[in-house]
């Protein structure tokens, strides 16, 4: 048997088969980086990813482990969040200092590092191996970094057969980590947004919840102020009649107000239950333009309708489109100045009804015309506005036309007026 001679230099096809076999490795490993890539953008929960970057990094570099340092701001240091074979819970009690530590190092120079003997080497921070009980014999340490901003350090520890890291390894540990550090960043962008989510769901329950038990709590103290102070207007006369309407008058706007706030919770809480009926629209316009009258005419304002003259019917809960009619008259009388005029219209669009409120009032600006359907929400200014109310009337028509699967929307000029319109159903 003739052996061959390691030193015999090698021919021109031995040196073409060394460059195939060494361009099939690299293609190998470029196509396994954009596997894992795609593992790791699919991956939105931050521990999942974190176990799955440091096993890919041991399996690249083949390395017995892999961790993962993040940058603590608030502490000013690196905190461990993976560990290959490191339950979780340990983890937290595991800190490493940015000054005295490999890790330290590469996060602040945001550069790879190779250490081949941690025992001998002075930048290793052996408190991690007290901790875990691993004993570190090499690393391949290499920064995370996002948008020029270094966010931690992944690690390779300890190369299989106590082979020495090579080129190779770092170049495929930085391709690693650069993947790594943007699907990091979005799986903490995700819990941090998610974790505002609830915050914001236990904050409408708690919005909710109050809104229920306080409208409960006042209606019953309230009925008796209004029913009292009634029956002491009707028995006297002359200036105390007159002080006692004044308080009558603000216990029905509070009144006004507590129903608000119970339509509103019980849209909320999914508790409102529509009755159905076919009827004509006009009738239902006639009776709301009629009730309200006279808070236009107060104002010198002029209501005008414009209804078709044969029967519009309609398939809706007559009670609860008369809440929606009445709020968007109330809000039209009150946005309009004294004089001004009011117009209400209805007509038929296809399978729909649409009715329509318009005022030559102040107008809304255009970038609120959306937000004014949110509950509490107010164009004015909470210190200074000069019109009253809790800002829940819209919110309300557009809760209860969307039981009906109708619309509701707003058009507005700052200065000319605004229209409002919202469709139903016909029950043609």
């Amino acid at each position: 048997m003739v052996s061959q001679n390691p030193d015999k230099p090698l021919t021109e096809s031995g040196r073409l088969r060394q460059s195939v076999t060494r361009l099939q490795r690299q293609t190998e490993q470029l196509s396994r980086i954009l596997e894992l890539s795609q593992q790791l953008t699919s991956t939105l929960e931050l521990q999942p990813l974190l176990q799955e970057i440091i096993r890919a990094a041991a399996e690249l570099t083949d390395t017995e482990a892999a961790s993962i340092m993040l940058y603590d701001e608030n502490a000013g240091e690196l905190r461990f969040a993976a560990i290959t074979n490191v339950a979780q819970e340990q983890l937290t009690r595991i800190r490493v200092p940015i000054e005295g530590s490999v890790a330290g190092v590469i996060w602040k120079t945001g550069q790879p590092m190779l250490v081949t003997d941690a025992y001998r080497d002075p930048r290793h921070y052996d408190g991690t191996d007290q901790a875990t009980r691993f004993q570190t014999r090499n690393i391949l340490g290499v920064p995370l970094a996002y948008k020029d901003r270094n966010i931690g350090v992944l690690e390779a520890l300890n190369k299989c057969g106590d082979e020495p890291f090579t080129e190779e390894d770092t170049r495929l540990l930085c391709a690693l980590a650069s993947q790594a550090a943007v699907a990091i960043q979005n799986a903490q962008l995700v819990g941090a947004l998610q974790q505002a989510y609830q915050k914001l769901n236990q904050l409408d329950t708690l919005k909710s919840d109050f809104i229920a038990i306080a409208s409960h709590e006042l209606r019953t103290p309230l009925a008796i102020v209004l029913g009292y102070a009634s029956m002491l207007k009707d028995t006297t006369s002359g200036p105390t009649a007159d002080q006692l309407e004044v308080v009558v008058q603000a216990a029905l706007r509070l009144r006004g107000l507590i129903e608000e706030m119970v339509n509103l919770s019980h849209l909320d809480a999914g508790e409102t239950v529509l009755e159905l009926a076919a009827f004509p629209i006009q009738e239902l316009v006639f009776t709301v333009c009629t009730e309200v009258d006279s808070l236009a005419t107060a104002k010198g304002q002029t209501i005008s309708l414009h209804v078709p003259p044969d029967p519009l019917p309609i398939k809706a809960d007559r009670s609860q489109i008369t809440i929606v009619l009445n709020n968007l008259l109330t809000n039209a009388i009150k946005f309009t100045a004294p004089g001004g005029r009011i117009a209400v219209s209805a007509e038929q669009h296809g399978s729909e009804a649409w009715i329509a409120v318009t005022d030559s009032g102040i107008g809304i600006p255009a970038s609120d015309l959306e937000r004014i359907f949110e509950p509490f929400y107010q164009v004015e200014p909470h210190m200074n506005r000069r019109h009253g109310g809790l800002g829940l009337g819209l919110s309300i028509a557009r809760g209860l036309i969307g039981l009906h699967s109708g619309r509701i929307w707003a058009e507005s000029v700052v200065g000319k007026g605004s229209r409002f319109t919202f469709t139903l159903p016909t029950s043609q």
